[in-house]
C-alpha cells in the first residue's frame, strides 16, 4: 500500500490560530509606547489651548481698559449715552418679531 505524499497544505502554522495579546509581549509594549506617545502630545496640545486661552483673556482685558478710557474721555461710563441718560436695554427675543409679509 502506498503512503500517501504530505503536500503544503499538511504543514502546520500558527496563522490560523487564535492568538491572545498576552502571549505577544512585542504588541503589547508597542501599545504602551504609542499609548505614552499620545499622552505626550495631547498634553503639548493642552498647554498649548491653555496660553491660548490666556493671550484671548488678556486681550480682553485691555480692550475693556481702551473703552473704558475713551468713555471717560467722553464723559461717559459703560451703558449710559453721550447725554447722560441711561442706554436702552435690548429687548428679550421673546418680544422680537420678524417682518411680516401681506399678499
Amino acid at each position: 500500500m502506498p503512503v500517501p505524499r504530505k503536500g503544503l497544505q499538511d504543514i502546520w502554522t500558527l496563522s490560523g490560530r487564535i492568538v491572545s495579546d498576552a502571549s505577544l509581549p512585542h504588541k503589547a509594549f508597542m501599545r504602551l509606547a504609542s499609548l505614552e506617545m499620545e499622552k505626550l502630545r495631547r498634553g503639548k496640545e493642552r498647554q498649548s489651548a491653555i496660553a491660548r486661552v490666556k493671550n484671548i483673556d488678556a486681550r480682553f482685558e485691555e480692550i475693556r481698559a481702551q473703552k473704558n478710557d475713551l468713555l471717560q474721555g467722553l464723559g461717559m461710563t459703560e451703558g449710559t449715552k453721550p447725554n447722560g441718560a441711561p442706554a436702552p436695554k435690548p429687548r428679550p427675543a421673546a418680544e422680537k418679531r420678524g417682518f411680516r409679509i401681506k399678499y
